[in-house]
Parts: structure tokens; C-alpha cells; sequence
């Protein structure tokens, strides 16, 4: 028995060094065998053994002496996209209506694992280029969009997201005590609308608002723009009406269509 959860220790290991070699080249944007090593602290056999087999399953490429994340993974990604498909289906003409008639960039965030995944993003024609994108995961409490979803689940369920994932900082503007954030949270709750300021991106202003589904948060919609055009005028009198016509629709359809 002792042989056999040696065993199954030793490939839960395996698995975890195959993940965190995939998150190393995402992190270093592709790297050689030594880049890696150095970088997770690894033996280069390892590493390289490691590599080997991914690229032999497409989940890596080789240029040169540098590996790089596959197509594959796009794959995955849209695999698992899709079982979110109603939500997404029902959401994309919303926005891209919101990015349309705003200018600006619109999301659509939802959690899973206890952090923030990016399922929507569209660009109107004014929108800045952030470092956001479609399937990136984040930290909850450092955009509206996730605090609007934190604002909104069980408080049970809250503290065991920020046990796990804590609250790092991203800017000087980040929210990293935990009762401060409580107490944004209850406001987020009782006004129906969530800010960032400036809490993941230096410069850029962020309005979100939840979606709900049969009494359950599902996700949230945001509207995204650098300081100078998010001022607290425009969100109230012409961003909130666009945001809050759009999740209305998102919801009726998420339930009824």
C-alpha cells in the first residue's frame, strides 16, 4: 500500500512539473531548456525531459533552441469556452453593442478556481491596448470585475478565495487589507456597481456591474478606459445606462432564450 501512494505521489509530482514548466514559458513569453531551469530552479535534465514529451503531444513548439506555448492549447481553451457557451452566446452581441457606442473596451469576467477568467473582450474604436485578453486569469480583487463577482458569492466561499490566492498588490492603489476589502465589497453590494482605480493598470479606469442567474452571480460586464475619458460624469449619465441596458438583456436571455 505504501509502494502504491509512493507511486501516485511521485506522478502527481510529474503532473505538477509539467504545469509549472507550461506556466514558465507563458511567463517568460518562450525560453530555452536553461531558461526555464533557471527560472523554476530545476535540474536541465529534467526540464528537458519534460519539454520533450510536450512538444512530442503538441503542447509545445521548438524554434531553434527556444520553446514556445502550442496551438494546441487554443484548442483546450475553446473546448472550454464553449461549455460556458450560453453565457457567451448571449453576452457577445451585448457588448460589442457597449464597445460600439462607448468607444472603449468591454468585458466580460467570470470566476472558476477562484480567480477571475477573462471570457469576453471587445474593443470599440477609441479602446486602449492593456495587457488583457481572452481567457487570461487574474486576481479577484484587483479589477471591478472581480470584486463585483466577490462581492456576490457566499462569504464562506470569499474567504476560501482569499485564503488561497491572497491579495497581492498590482499598483499603490491595490486593496490588499483584508477588512478594507470587506467593507468595499458590502458597498459594491449595496450600490449594485464596482470601480477600479487605477488597482491592476496605472492609468486605466474600470466600471463593472453583475450578471446574475437565478439569484447566483454568473459573471460581470465592465467598460475600460484610460482617466482622462472615464471621468465619474460619464460613467454615471452614459457608460452605467449602456452597461446596466446590456446585462439586462444578458440576463432575460441567459434564462429565458
Amino acid at each position: 500500500m505504501d509502494a502504491d501512494n509512493d507511486h501516485m505521489r511521485t506522478r502527481v509530482k510529474t503532473v505538477r512539473t509539467a504545469l509549472d514548466i507550461v506556466e514558465a514559458l507563458k511567463s517568460l513569453d518562450g525560453a530555452t531548456t536553461t531558461e526555464v531551469a533557471t527560472h523554476l530552479d530545476m535540474p536541465k535534465s529534467s526540464v528537458y525531459n519534460h519539454l520533450q514529451t510536450l512538444e512530442h503531444d503538441g503542447y509545445v513548439v521548438k524554434n531553434d533552441q527556444t520553446y514556445e506555448l502550442g496551438l494546441r492549447f487554443l484548442d483546450l481553451g475553446a473546448f472550454a469556452r464553449q461549455k460556458k457557451g450560453k453565457l457567451t452566446d448571449v453576452a457577445q452581441p451585448e457588448l460589442e453593442s457597449v464597445a460600439e457606442e462607448t468607444g472603449e473596451l468591454v468585458n466580460l469576467l467570470v470566476e472558476e478556481n477562484g480567480r477571475g477568467i477573462f471570457l469576453l473582450r471587445e474593443q470599440g474604436p477609441q479602446s486602449v491596448n492593456i495587457d488583457s485578453y481572452t481567457g487570461q486569469c487574474v486576481h479577484l480583487h484587483t479589477t471591478a470585475l472581480g470584486k463585483t463577482v466577490l462581492a456576490h458569492l457566499p462569504a464562506e466561499r470569499r474567504a476560501e478565495i482569499i485564503d488561497r490566492h491572497g491579495l497581492p498588490e498590482k499598483t499603490e492603489n491595490t486593496i490588499t487589507d483584508r477588512d478594507e476589502l470587506e467593507d468595499a465589497l458590502e458597498e459594491i453590494r449595496n450600490e449594485g456597481v464596482a470601480y477600479d482605480l487605477e488597482e491592476r493598470i496605472k492609468g486605466l479606469r474600470c466600471v463593472a456591474i453583475p450578471i446574475f442567474r437565478d439569484d447566483r452571480i454568473s459573471g460581470a460586464i465592465s467598460v475600460s478606459g484610460p482617466n482622462s475619458r472615464m471621468d465619474d460624469q460619464r460613467i454615471q449619465t452614459e457608460v452605467l445606462p449602456k452597461l446596466r441596458h446590456a446585462a439586462n438583456i444578458i440576463e432575460l436571455n441567459q434564462t429565458y432564450s
